[in-house]
């Protein structure tokens, strides 16, 4: 059986991605660092991504040999006035959202290859559109968009693909360090963000290398400190 790595599989975008990858017929692994009892098929790989002895003992027991997808879909995202933002906020963001999706990728290379397989990276419209409060995440998310498109244009020519993947506002946690949310009916939800991989996972003879999803309506709301809309 064909083999999936998610990561960020316990909440959002990656849970629901790797729960459409299990109906799709893969054997799925899925990193994250939190997960509930029913997995939903998933097999679980509970480890912090910002830890690198973590992430290093987890390459080198997983058995990769068949490994067809790759998905990068975990995230951490802190937003404000730059001058807001702590170092260790931007080193975060940095390990999470850059970091670690190039060494899944490096480390994983040859055999995706070989398998003529797909790694799916998670970005974000951010990466092209810039946002007033998102400076470090939205560079971050426009190199992952950037090393994408080098990753395809390099293996290409032995028939596998890589696709970055631009969702707008989705309804997650991804803005729990935010002073924003969406809007009621002006975000995506994770399910219609992972329904793209089945296009994905299903066009043989032919290359998507971006997929931009955007909600209908789009729109914020301001947040107080407390939690509370202003």
């Amino acid at each position: 059986m064909a083999v999936a790595l998610v990561t960020g599989a316990s909440k959002g975008i990656g849970k629901a991605m790797a729960e459409v990858l299990v109906q799709e017929g893969y054997e799925v692994y899925g990193i994250g660092r939190t997960f509930e009892a029913d997995t939903h098929g998933v097999h679980p790989a509970v480890l912090d991504l910002r830890d690198e002895k973590q992430v290093n003992a987890f390459l080198a027991s997983f058995q990769a040999e068949q490994l067809k997808v790759l998905v990068n879909c975990a995230g951490s995202a802190y937003y404000g006035m730059h001058e807001e933002i702590r170092p260790q906020q931007i080193h975060e963001m940095v390990r999470v959202d850059l970091e670690v999706p190039m060494v899944l990728c490096g480390k994983y290379l040859r055999i995706l290859r070989r398998n003529r397989g797909i790694i799916v990276n998670v970005c974000s419209v951010t990466a092209v559109d810039g946002s007033p409060h998102a400076a470090v995440y939205g560079a971050l998310k426009a190199g992952l968009l950037a090393f994408t498109k080098n990753i395809m244009k390099e293996n290409r020519k032995f028939g596998m693909k890589a696709v970055a993947v631009l969702p707008d506002l989705t309804d997650t946690e991804l803005y729990r360090h935010a002073d924003f949310r969406p809007k009621g009916g002006c975000a995506l939800n994770a399910q219609e963000v992972a329904e793209c991989l089945k296009w994905i996972l299903e066009d043989e003879n032919r290359i998507v290398e971006e997929i931009v999803l955007r909600p209908q309506y789009n729109g914020i709301e301001r947040m107080k400190k407390n939690g509370s809309k202003h």
